[in-house]
């Protein structure tokens, strides 16, 4: 038997149309900012946010929650990041 059209995903108490994307509530943490889901064809895939390894010993993580960041140690926040760009061009060339 063929459906009518494309299928709705169910996650937790709400349904999600096909192709839609939403971050996931998980009680009692609330919404799992991080972890993205979508909805294909009726199945739910949910995948973690990638995040390359900190080359540090004390991360940040300032801009972005999932992912840390290296900072430079008692530098003003503007002056790290002109640091880490710095050093990110010399590694290009």
């Amino acid at each position: 038997m063929q459906a009518d059209g494309p299928r709705a995903c169910r996650f937790g108490r709400r349904w999600y149309l096909n192709n839609e994307s939403w971050h996931p509530s998980v009680p009692p943490f609330g919404e799992m900012k991080c972890i993205l889901c979508w909805c294909v064809s009726g199945e739910t895939h949910c995948q973690r946010q990638e995040c390359p390894p900190a080359a540090c010993a004390s991360p940040a993580r300032r801009d972005n929650p999932c992912c840390a960041k290296c900072r430079a140690p008692d530098a003003p926040p503007d002056a790290r990041e002109k640091v880490h760009d710095a050093r990110a061009e010399a590694w290009s060339r």
